[in-house]
């Protein structure tokens, strides 16, 4: 087995102690192997669509001044049926989006998103 060295901040170490708590993993090392096991299972999943897809993809993120989001959704507006934005707390938002497009689309959308690394949360639920 191979052997990595990665920095974590605060928040990073407090969310790998919840995972390894939370599935009664026995160390750090079997978290993040979950937490890639999980994040590997959506890249599938994705890959796997083809055609139309329909759903819903929800996205939580930081900083409502950064204008990065409204450009990805501009570029996407044509595949965006309906969405919604919500201020939550410490200076979160909430975007809610109906998705319609060919998954190849969705897939873009979604690579893009990840890219820019300012989601906390991004997660498409299919139709």
């Amino acid at each position: 087995m191979g052997i990595v060295s990665i920095s974590l901040n605060e928040d990073n170490l407090a969310a790998l102690d919840t995972i390894q708590k939370a599935y009664g993993l026995s160390g750090r090392s079997e978290a993040v192997r979950s937490a890639i096991n999980a994040a590997l299972m959506d890249i599938k999943e994705l890959e796997a669509m083809q055609g139309i897809v329909e759903g819903v993809l929800i996205i939580v993120r930081g900083n409502h001044a950064d204008p990065w989001m409204s450009m990805i959704q501009a570029r996407y507006e044509q595949h965006i049926k309906t969405q919604m934005h919500s201020h939550l707390q410490n200076h979160k938002c909430l975007e809610v989006m109906v998705i319609s497009c060919e998954a190849e689309v969705l897939s873009g959308m979604l690579r893009e998103i990840q890219s820019e690394g300012k989601a906390d949360y991004v997660k498409f639920v299919r139709g």
